[in-house]
């Protein structure tokens, strides 16, 4: 990579990229969606656990079912969005590791002996993923608004009653509106939080 593309790669998923709460009227394709999905699934977790689960939300119907356990606030930037994934987690990913982490038979016993550590994980690494999934979109041109601010416990129930996942966050995606950006918030310098020992 250039020095050049390098710093045109660092504006395109941090410098430059911003958390969008207005949206342009335009359609995020099916397409994208899978090939988002297709990229993020090789950040790294642990034991290659990849406990992440994700509802890609699209048609009104499935907003309407989502948006009354938003805050207030997060209602709006929401039912505009032309996609809001749930970026959840699956506390059994264990379960799935004979074919995630095939060099090792005895992977999935490292977690399905303990329910806290199992979430724990579980939690930690669909965060990482999330992350993942936020770079992810913004390399392929879209914006993001990823957001707590809703009840996990009834979203939960509405969503994932059959499969027992857990919400972690939301994140809306599209293609945001830059004219009604803020001004962007300030950021800690290297001194005040870092240290190299």
């Amino acid at each position: 990579m250039t020095d050049k593309s390098s710093k045109n790669f660092e504006e395109l998923i941090f410098t430059n990229a911003r958390s969008h709460n207005e949206w342009l009227d335009r359609d995020v394709s099916d397409k994208i969606l899978h090939k988002l999905y297709d990229l993020m699934k090789w950040g790294p977790t642990s034991a290659n656990c990849s406990p992440s689960r994700l509802i890609f939300i699209k048609s009104q119907d499935a907003k309407n079912r989502l948006l009354p356990y938003l805050i207030e606030t997060n209602r709006e930037k929401t039912s505009t969005a032309p996609v809001t994934v749930i970026v959840a987690y699956d506390i059994s990913f264990y379960e799935h590791l004979p074919k995630l982490f095939p060099h090792n038979p005895e992977a999935k016993d490292w977690f399905s002996w303990s329910n806290d550590l199992a979430e724990q994980t579980a939690f930690r690494n669909s965060s990482l993923q999330g992350a993942y999934f936020i770079i992810a979109a913004r390399t392929l041109g879209l914006d993001c608004g990823p957001m707590s601010g809703f009840d996990n416990m009834e979203l939960d129930k509405e969503f994932f009653s059959t499969s027992g996942f857990k919400s972690n966050f939301i994140c809306n995606i599209g293609y945001g509106d830059h004219s009604k950006l803020l001004e962007r918030s300030p950021r800690f310098e290297f001194d005040e939080i870092c240290a190299i020992l």
